[in-house]
């Protein structure tokens, strides 16, 4: 069964290896998670685990939510999240997953909402050149032609074109990030490097999909 666990994004920090060498790393506070259903071909279609995390006062639980917590028969949680399994379950409902299923050294992938950016202009949302700098020009930060368009009265922009818009807010996963401690004591996880969110933002940390890297001849 894939290895994963909901957890929020402290920040960052660094430590140091017993060579001295510096290792920038991100803080996850982890908690004690729990499985509050299970999924399966015979009666969903597909397998999974739903998984949750975060107290929350009961009040705030909407009816659904609520159904499902009392079904399970476990605290009302904040955050829910469903992680795809190729196999069946090996939890059972009710059951508690801490930070102790990762090791330090291991890879993992982790999943999070980037920061939200607003409306940005084509060269800081898609890295494009800016035009001369002249005073002729007339085309300084603008995207310039929008190339092909769809022929007829109907004429449109092809949908995907790269122009300027809402940049960042969207889930973002960051593969093969190293485990470098796990401070179970603490329930927290470091993790070399950075990872996408801002503070206190929900992370999804889950063992990586690409364990081995092909290298091309």
């Amino acid at each position: 069964m894939a290895k994963a666990i909901l957890g929020i994004k402290l920040g960052m920090t660094q430590i140091f290896t017993e060579e001295g060498k510096v290792i920038p790393v991100t803080v996850v506070e982890t908690g004690n998670n729990v499985v509050i259903r299970n999924k399966t071909v015979d009666t969903d279609g597909y397998c999974a685990v739903q998984i949750g995390f975060g107290d929350v006062k009961e009040s705030k639980v909407n009816k659904p939510d609520a159904g499902q917590f009392k079904k399970a028969e476990v605290k009302p949680v904040k955050f829910i999240r469903e992680i795809r399994l190729a196999a069946e379950s090996e939890y059972k409902v009710g059951d508690v997953i801490g930070v102790d299923i990762f090791a330090a050294g291991e890879l993992v992938d982790v999943i999070g909402t980037s920061k939200g950016k607003g409306f940005a202009g084509s060269i800081k949302r898609h890295n494009f050149a800016r035009g001369p700098m002249g005073h002729g020009s007339k085309s300084h930060r603008e995207p310039g032609s929008t190339g092909a368009m769809l022929s007829g009265p109907g004429g449109r922009v092809l949908k995907g074109k790269r122009l300027p818009g809402r940049m960042g807010g969207t889930r973002t996963t960051i593969q093969r990030l190293t485990v470098v401690k796990v401070d179970a004591d603490r329930n927290l996880l470091l993790i070399k490097g950075a990872i996408p969110g801002p503070k206190k933002g929900l992370v999804v940390v889950r063992e990586t999909v690409k364990p081995t890297r092909k290298h091309k001849k």
